[in-house]
């Protein structure tokens, strides 16, 4: 992750703009991936490369461009990550408080909607990929976000649990919410009237691989075995889940993880058990967070490689007391982009159409209500 621009997100946050309600309500913070922050250090610290540009865009729209031959945007992409909002327009005033109001003229006129058809492949793109010219390129925007198509999360009040390094909780609503220890509304970001709050875990995947190489590299499913057998609560041992710090609801990069608590009568199984309880504490406070914000999640759909792990998985189930449901194709993002595919082709009229028909939830995880109540 590219965080030189984190001086720039901070004055970016500072700037009190209200186009920043979308981080946390307007109190911030701002992240140095997004574009604003990005574009104000090119500005400062390459001034000449950033003059010299005719566009400052995504890596997407410049692949749709050497694809077509067209420059355009992703309401995706400019909603989530851009300060953008469909009925606002273009965060004018934050870039004239910012002293960049040219960046207006760098950045793509154009903003394209999902599955909208860019362009067809140029004579010279379709003869590199081998593909006959005039084929047409639907848009597309973030990658998770796509997953939730790929999970079929359209439906207000669902939401996807997308599952790797970390934990991605990207919510449906219909209403405009804002709140501190979220992100989001991003009013539209799929569809017209499908908007998107946005909750999230640094070190999730990325811990338990760690105390996995720190255990000396036993199987998970031998890990996953010896902590089934531990009582929830891992007899009084607790684990805090920020071995990288905090992205919601605190959002704090310095917070750092612990385990508290160890005896001599804790095994490695104990710890597993451990670092899963708090990782799924961890999603529950973001699902607390959204609920007092005004999103309350009545379904969870999951995607990624910790779904792999049964024990996992029944965890979130049992604290979190929400059912979680697994779909047929576990690679969200991909089905999510052949669904774009889908719509462009005129295979389906909308994206919701493609989402019913391509999406089908292979099982779901109930929680256990006893178990629940030992974690409350």
């Amino acid at each position: 992750m590219d965080m030189r621009s984190a001086a720039q997100a901070a004055r970016v946050a500072a700037s009190g703009d209200s186009a920043l309600i979308v981080n946390g309500g307007g109190k911030g913070p701002v992240s140095a991936e997004w574009m604003v922050p990005k574009a104000l250090w090119l500005k400062e610290e390459e001034p000449e490369v950033y003059a010299a540009a005719t566009y400052i865009c995504e890596y997407q729209d410049f692949i749709n461009f050497r694809l077509t031959g067209c420059m355009c945007a992703s309401v995706n992409n400019v909603s989530a990550r851009w300060h953008y909002d469909t009925q606002r327009g273009w965060p004018n005033t934050l870039l004239q408080h910012l002293g960049m109001p040219e960046l207006l003229e760098k950045w793509p006129q154009d903003v394209l909607p999902l599955a909208e058809v860019v362009g067809g492949l140029t004579q010279e793109a379709a003869e590199h990929l081998g593909l006959a010219p005039g084929t047409p390129v639907a848009q597309g925007g973030v990658d998770a976000q796509i997953g939730m198509l790929g999970l079929g999360v359209i439906d207000p009040g669902s939401l996807a649990l997308l599952m790797g390094s970390s934990h991605l909780h990207l919510g449906v609503t219909d209403q405009m919410l804002h709140g501190s220890g979220m992100f989001g509304t991003y009013r539209d970001g799929l569809c017209p009237g499908i908007s998107v709050v946005e909750g999230g875990q640094t070190s999730t995947g990325s811990a338990v691989a760690w105390l996995h190489r720190l255990l000396g590299s036993p199987g998970y499913a031998e890990l996953d075995k010896e902590a089934a057998g531990v009582p929830p609560g891992a007899e009084g041992l607790v684990c805090l889940d920020h071995f990288q710090g905090n992205r919601t609801p605190h959002t704090d990069a310095a917070s750092r993880g612990a385990f508290v608590g160890l005896t001599l009568r804790h095994s490695r199984g104990h710890m597993h058990r451990a670092l899963l309880e708090s990782i799924c504490f961890g999603t529950e406070l973001v699902l607390e967070t959204m609920r007092d914000n005004g999103f309350h999640p009545a379904s969870i759909t999951c995607a990624g490689g910790p779904t792999r792990s049964d024990l996992w998985l029944q965890l979130h189930a049992d604290i979190s007391n929400i059912p979680l449901r697994l779909t047929e194709v576990a690679e969200a993002p991909a089905l999510g982009s052949a669904i774009l595919a889908a719509v462009a082709a005129g295979w389906y009229p909308s994206i919701p159409d493609a989402v019913r028909g391509m999406v089908h939830i292979a099982r779901t995880v109930q929680p256990n209500p006893a178990v629940h109540e030992a974690y409350r």
